[in-house]
């Protein structure tokens, strides 16, 4: 009797809960039939102005998609279902929608797009701090490349103070001759301002590659000697331009334009050192290996290791980002949660206490109940976890199996033509992409789905890279390497910027070289570079001598074995 009233229970409490369900769907299918007739005349005037060709190219590229809508009328009872097939617009890959298990607050839509990176700063105050250390040093590589020039060329022009009125032609010419000696120099000192100049422009000349917050130090010492040489060489000359004013009048020796050449020459010599300075602190130095670097970026966890050699903090982030760029795998942030599937989900159940008695013990078997199917659940979390990546393979694998069928099977319908007369009207290769796009759409769109690539690839990009690969004469396998290999991070459109912004995190200062046990991190939005830097060891290495005779070997026969 007991079961039976338990059961009728039940079942007014099922029947009810339906009603009160489909009174729920009702409602909300009269709300959202309301909104509807809004939306499709603003979805009808928008789809109206787009032109033939790109609905052509949408209704025929990308598959179908279904919406599904409950109408409010009830046929005998029953909810009517119906469902509508709908052709999806030309923008197939930024139209996606990812759901993901993130409940963190600082989590944000794709849509959104005050959350989006802005613009590096292009400003005047941007620009002074990126190009004024090249503007200095190209003010100052001009500056010593004309001293040496200035120092021959202004005796010639009649800046000589040694040319006093009291002079004769005569001995004005005797002192601007240039003998076989001075002539020598004179070679000598064009050749190495040639070398000088080819030198500032390799090594000097150069766009900055990176803005960093803190100075040089080698590359600021190197033009302090710079400047420091060039003004010590023009009070010099101008001490000995003096002295030999002085002479003239006197009558002692004046000074001779070989002396002036010869000062000149010297000049250049100096700044030749410099400059062989500069190259064995900026370009040599680093080069050996001393530490290794290990990267890791976060939230996907993708590290790297790199052997890097004696470079300042800010420098070693600058070579950081100059590898990550170039080697790093894209971060895809839709990957991060792998959706579970129907099957895995848990129902949470609900207990009711049908007799309305005040028991003590109901209370507590229930709460044990729930806390042993709720530690079951929290041990199973592992295993059901490794079913869904598990899973997750599966698919990611047959769908690329089933593109790279795909993708063959559509450029066997391609043929380049050699002169050949054909029948058919010859296709230059963004129309024989477009005639052969279609059959591969389908497989190319479920695998940029279930990878979670279709924000990065929209129809026009992929049309493009497969006209040229039909023009390369490519292989189907090159054409689909940017969607089978997500790397390097540069290949993601969206990253190809002219400048990328970081933030650079350490404890030190940053223009001091790295050590031991060095921490910094870059930072760019959500995605997070933590650098950990280890000293390489001092490698050992012993000889060891091998006696040739122990280099001998007996056949020992065994008559359980096959030899």
């Amino acid at each position: 009797m007991y079961d039976l009233l338990e059961c009728s229970i039940n079942r007014a409490m099922e029947t009810e809960s339906v009603k009160s369900a489909l009174s729920e769907q009702s409602s909300r299918s009269k709300k959202s039939r309301s909104h509807g007739h809004r939306s499709s005349h603003r979805s009808h005037s928008h789809r109206s102005n787009r032109t033939n060709k790109g609905q052509r190219k949408g209704d025929i590229m990308a598959p179908f998609q279904t919406s599904v809508t409950l109408a409010d009328e009830n046929r005998d009872g029953q909810e009517v279902i119906e469902v509508q097939i709908l052709p999806q617009d030309e923008n197939w890959g930024e139209n996606t929608t990812a759901v993901t298990g993130n409940t963190s607050e600082q989590s944000g839509s794709v849509d959104d797009v005050s959350l989006w990176p802005s613009d590096p700063d292009t400003g005047l105050t941007f620009l002074c701090h990126r190009y004024v250390g090249s503007v200095l040093t190209v003010v100052l590589s001009v500056a010593a490349f004309l001293t040496p020039l200035a120092m021959v060329v202004l005796p010639k022009l009649g800046f000589f103070p040694s040319m006093a009125p009291s002079l004769t032609l005569a001995q004005r010419q005797q002192l601007l001759a240039c003998g076989a000696e001075c002539k020598g120099l004179l070679v000598s000192l064009v050749f190495k301002l040639v070398l000088l100049a080819a030198g500032a422009w390799g090594v000097f000349l150069r766009r900055p590659r990176a803005t960093m917050p803190r100075i040089f130090l080698f590359r600021a010492t190197v033009l302090l000697l710079v400047t420091v040489c060039i003004f010590s060489y023009w009070l010099f000359y101008v001490v000995q331009i003096t002295e030999g004013a002085r002479a003239s009048v006197t009558g002692e020796d004046v000074l001779e334009y070989r002396a002036l050449v010869a000062y000149a020459s010297s000049l250049t010599d100096t700044l030749l050192f410099i400059h062989y300075l500069a190259v064995v602190l900026i370009e040599i130095r680093h080069l050996q290996p001393t530490y290794y670097i290990k990267v890791v970026r976060s939230p996907d966890g993708e590290s790297r290791a790199y052997a890097i050699g004696q470079l300042s903090i800010q420098r070693a982030a600058v070579w950081v980002l100059e590898r990550y760029y170039t080697e790093f795998p894209i971060y895809n942030p839709y990957l991060e949660r792998i959706p579970v599937s129907k099957s895995r989900k848990q129902s949470s159940f609900k207990f009711y206490d049908v007799d309305g008695m005040n028991n003590s013990s109901i209370p507590h078997s229930q709460s044990r109940a729930m806390l042993t199917a709720h530690a079951r659940r929290r041990d199973s979390s592992h295993n059901e976890r490794f079913y869904e990546e598990h899973d997750y393979e599966r698919r990611v694998k047959k769908r690329r199996a089933r593109l790279i069928t795909a993708a063959e099977e559509a450029f066997t319908h391609i043929k380049r033509l050699h002169n050949e007369p054909v029948p058919a009207i010859p296709m230059d290769p963004h129309e024989a992409a477009q005639a052969v796009f279609p059959s591969l759409a389908r497989a190319l769109q479920k695998y940029l789905r279930v990878t979670r690539q279709q924000p990065r690839h929209t129809v026009e990009s992929i049309l493009s890279h497969l006209a040229s690969c039909l023009s390369h004469d490519l292989s189907p396998h090159a054409f689909l390497e940017p969607f089978l290999v997500p790397a390097p991070v540069l290949q993601n459109e969206k990253e190809q910027k002219s400048v990328q912004s970081w933030s650079l995190i350490c404890d030190e200062l940053l223009s001091r070289p790295l050590g031991p046990n060095t921490v910094f991190q870059l930072r760019q939005n959500d995605i997070s570079l933590l650098c950990q830097v280890r000293e390489l060891p001092h490698f050992h290495l012993s000889e060891e001598v091998v006696d040739p005779k122990s280099n001998k070997f007996v056949l020992r026969l065994n008559s359980e074995t096959s030899v």
